[in-house]
Parts: structure tokens; C-alpha cells; sequence
């Protein structure tokens, strides 16, 4: 592995996604102690349309690579080598060329409540303006609390953090694991999954690289967690099937113990009115295909027009 030739991680600019590009440096240098040497690992900041647009809707400017797009186009023309994701973001189909060889172990799946004047969502008053940009979480909420208000909120952890303090929503959601990386956890209540089903890959980071960079993708292999692979592989299946974009409001959640797998999904309308959900259980070995079976339940119960209608 060895060479004279720096590894170059791409990574997002936000406080968070650095924060998980530092993790993965971090496990990269303990793995292969030639990369803990000074230059050894270079990291890139990009600047992708995700983060670049602020004003609209994640729905309203594009599908899934708004946060991958320029990291997967740097990597494609040989700027970078390797590229780390929230998994919640990477597309189900990945660009020609490029593979997705290495999760890192999973944290928490769970989404936060924050909120200065309630612990919970139930506990909001009839009215009460909750800010997300989760078309997920906002379905979710309305459906268990149609008088709600939900409205847009962009930014990173710390703007959405300092526009609650300010008084612009009375409650927002993020993800526990961003708060927990971010050392920020004090400032969320977990909510049970029952409560809130996660999104696919919540807390997963995924890392992907070229197709025929064998360099990058034998760097990465020991530090791929089988078990983080299994459960999401099985979320994105349930994903793939139902062709999930930003429009679609869709959850998943497998949780292994030992070779069992149970797996839980569900798809919703984006004003909460309608939910199907579908759950499995059995083996690892069945991941994608357990997925796959949820979301042809969810597909049939839902009917041919309900995702039309939610992508228009």
C-alpha cells in the first residue's frame, strides 16, 4: 500500500460531514499506520448543490446526488480518491464507475426532538410550527398530528440549532447521530423508532471510490462493519423498489441480532394522510431480498397513483 502519492478524501464542508471525514482518516491511519504519516491522507472540501442552495425545499431542486453529485463528479475526473456520505444521501444507483466498497459502524439510528418549550411532539400545542427539511419527518408528524404547522428549515445542525434558540419554529428534528458527532446530543431527545422510523442509512457513513482503483478499495476493506453493510443494504433495497426520491416520503429500518433480521418500512403522503407499512423478518443472508418483499407489499397496498402523485 505503499506510495508517495497522498490519499485524497472528499468530503462536504459542513461541520458534521468533517466531522465523519475525521472519523474516517482517523480509522484509515489506525488501520494502515503508513497513512498516519504527515501528508499522507489530504482531505478536499467541496461545495455541493445541497449545501450551495438554502432557500427552497431539498424537494423542489433535485433528487438524491444534491449532496453527492459534485463529490461523485471530482472523484469521476480523478480529484479525489475517496468520498464520504451520510448514507442517507447516496443514491440506491451509483454513478457508472464509481462503488460503494465500506460502511463504518452505525450510530444512532434514531431522530432527535428538539424543542424548548416540549419534550415531544404530542406535548406541542394545537397550531405549533415544527421547521424541518425532512419531507420524511414532517409526513410522519402529521400524520399522528394533522393540526400542526410544518414548514421548510435548512441549514447544518449548528444554523438550525441557533434559528430554534431564536424563536423561528417552536421544535425541529435532527438526526441523533449528527448530534452525536458532533458532541451536541445534549440538546435533542431521542424519539423511539415507534414514534419516528428513521431514514434509510440514518447514521450510517458510507465511503465510496473508482471502480478500478484498487489501491483505495483495499485501504478501505478493513474498515467495512459487516453488520452496518446487512442493515442497510436491506433499507436500500426497500428503497430501490419503491424508486425513493426527495418527494417520496419514505422510512426504513432493519436491526440485525445475530444472523436474525427484522426489518420495518413504511412510505406516507407528504400532508400525512395516508401511510402503508410493511415489516419482515428472517435471515441476513435475505437482506436485499426481505426488502425487496416490504416494499411490494407497501407498493401493492398504496395502490399505482399514490407515488405518481407524490413526484409530481
Amino acid at each position: 500500500m505503499t506510495t508517495n502519492t497522498p490519499l485524497r478524501i472528499g468530503t462536504r464542508g459542513s461541520p458534521l460531514a468533517l466531522a465523519q471525514t475525521h472519523e474516517t482518516r482517523d480509522r484509515l491511519a489506525a488501520a494502515w499506520p503508513e497513512l498516519a504519516a504527515p501528508g499522507a491522507i489530504e482531505i478536499v472540501v467541496t461545495t455541493t448543490t445541497g449545501d450551495a442552495v438554502q432557500d427552497r425545499p431539498l424537494s423542489e431542486i433535485g433528487g438524491k446526488g444534491l449532496f453527492t453529485k459534485e463529490l461523485d463528479d471530482a472523484m469521476a475526473d480523478g480529484r479525489i480518491d475517496l468520498a464520504v456520505h451520510s448514507m442517507k444521501d447516496v443514491a440506491t444507483i451509483l454513478p457508472d464507475g464509481i462503488v460503494l466498497p465500506c460502511m463504518l459502524p452505525r450510530e444512532d439510528v434514531r431522530d432527535a426532538f428538539l424543542s424548548p418549550a416540549a419534550a415531544h411532539w404530542s406535548d406541542l400545542p394545537k397550531g405549533a410550527v415544527i421547521g424541518t427539511a425532512s419531507l420524511r419527518r414532517g409526513a410522519q408528524i402529521l400524520h399522528r398530528r394533522p393540526d400542526l404547522v410544518v414548514v421548510n428549515f435548512r441549514g447544518n445542525v449548528q444554523t438550525r440549532l441557533r434559528k430554534l434558540a431564536e424563536g423561528e419554529v417552536a421544535a425541529t428534528l435532527l438526526a441523533m447521530a449528527g448530534l452525536r458527532r458532533l458532541g451536541l446530543d445534549r440538546h435533542g431527545t431521542a424519539l423511539p423508532v415507534e414514534d419516528m422510523l428513521p431514514a434509510v442509512g440514518q447514521g450510517a457513513i458510507g465511503i465510496t471510490c473508482r471502480a478500478d482503483d484498487v489501491r483505495a478499495q483495499a485501504l478501505l476493506a478493513p474498515l467495512n462493519d459487516s453488520v452496518t453493510w446487512t442493515r442497510v443494504a436491506a433499507e436500500r433495497a426497500f428503497l430501490a423498489l419503491l424508486d425513493g426520491s426527495c418527494r417520496t416520503p419514505i422510512a426504513a429500518l432493519a436491526e440485525l441480532d445475530g444472523t436474525d433480521l427484522t426489518l420495518r418500512g413504511l412510505v406516507v403522503s407528504p400532508d400525512g394522510s395516508r401511510l402503508h407499512a410493511a415489516s419482515r423478518r428472517g435471515s441476513a443472508a435475505d437482506a436485499e431480498e426481505m426488502g425487496r418483499d416490504a416494499a411490494r407489499e407497501v407498493q401493492a397496498a398504496a395502490g399505482p397513483g399514490f407515488f405518481d402523485g407524490i413526484r409530481t
